[in-house]
């Protein structure tokens, strides 16, 4: 996705699946849009990937978030 035309993410936006921060977004082709934390992004995105333009903002975790989790389990 030309990530130019995309909005960021922000801390208001929230995964449609468990409402942690979302630092995925996946622009349905037939429309409407998904939003997934890094863990549910993992999970998810590899079914979207035909299906959807991604905008995958997971890296911004290494900037600011410290390892609280075995790399293995993140």
């Amino acid at each position: 996705m030309n990530a130019t035309l995309a909005s960021p993410l922000t801390a208001a936006d929230r995964c449609d699946r468990c409402g942690a921060k979302a630092y995925v977004r996946a622009r349905l082709h037939a429309g409407g849009e998904l939003l997934f934390c890094a863990h549910h992004g993992r999970e998810h995105l590899p079914a979207l990937k035909d299906l959807a333009d991604i905008e995958d903002e997971t890296s911004r975790l290494d900037e600011s978030t410290p390892a609280s989790a075995p790399v293995d389990e993140r």
